[in-house]
């Protein structure tokens, strides 16, 4: 029995923890309800906590399950692995067939939760009831010049410098990326923040993410070259529409390349729309699956 640390809000995560293993570590997660199974992929610099809101609304029609990418949340973070979207896209296929093997399953993505789910889905299409998108991508910013600009200097020297020293990947970027940033409370971003208490977990797990932004290109155009795969799958796009992270024609990207997939915008919202409107997520979500 591991016992919970103590920062950890349980009025906000009352859910029973459960464990798996990974090659490299061990990976937390929630299972809750039955049903149908509905996987909820969180992305950077959170943790499964974001799902929050839609677990608790969900749970009781269906089987929802949220796991902590390895070296966030509750999750372990062993100094000898590896944190590039490719490293967590292996484990999340490993946790995948360790806890649903074999069987279909309704997925739920949101920002690097996109790129980290989508090589198993795309590998699996015949598993896949349904996939949601939720403000995420899943190809190279190489032919993106305003992307590439923003991931240089997430990823050098200048970065490195701001994620270890000023914890920049949550105090500056995150809320500037909240459509309504009083929606970020205190005690919500308290559950963050305590994650990531020292500046080297920053640079080896948040920081690890930002240089992959386009030190994985390879990784994500792999994805993209397969992504006529999804073709017929039932998808949405639920969106928040103030994500000053993800501009607009993201959205649209998705929308070309998908023009099967249902888009919901939330106005009011975001890059985290379930965070901020969770009930119009909810709502979308329960009409989408």
């Amino acid at each position: 029995m591991i016992t919970p640390p103590p920062w950890l809000d349980r009025k906000a995560w009352p859910y029973a923890p459960r464990w798996a293993d990974a090659s490299d570590g061990r990976l937390h997660y929630v299972d809750e309800g039955r049903g149908a199974p509905i996987v909820l992929v969180h992305g950077t610099p959170t943790w499964s906590v974001e799902w929050r809101h839609v677990i608790a609304a969900l749970c009781d029609r269906s089987r929802v399950l949220a796991l902590d990418h390895l070296g966030f949340g509750l999750s372990e973070r062993p100094p000898s692995a590896r944190y590039r979207p490719e490293d967590h896209a292996r484990r999340f296929g490993e946790w995948v067939e360790r806890v649903l093997p074999g069987e279909p399953l309704h997925l739920v993505v949101h920002d690097f939760g996109g790129p980290i789910a989508m090589d198993w889905a795309l590998n699996h299409r015949d598993r896949l009831r349904s996939v949601t998108v939720l403000n995420s991508w899943m190809w190279s910013f190489a032919d993106d010049p305003a992307m590439r600009r923003k991931a240089k200097l997430a990823g050098g020297a200048l970065g490195r410098f701001l994620y270890r020293r000023l914890n920049a990947s949550q105090r500056l970027i995150m809320p500037s990326a909240y459509g309504d940033r009083r929606k970020l409370t205190p005690a919500i971003h308290g559950q963050y923040l305590a994650v990531f208490p020292d500046a080297d977990s920053r640079e080896r797990v948040l920081f690890a993410l930002a240089q992959s932004l386009l030190g994985s290109s390879a990784f994500f155009d792999s994805l993209w070259q397969r992504r006529a795969r999804l073709a017929g799958v039932p998808m949405q796009l639920v969106w928040g529409m103030r994500d000053s992270a993800f501009p607009l024609y993201i959205l649209e990207r998705w929308q070309h390349a998908f023009p099967h997939a249902r888009t919901v915008a939330i106005a009011g919202a975001g890059h985290w729309p379930h965070e901020e409107e969770p009930a119009a997520v909810v709502q979308a979500l329960g009409s989408g699956l």
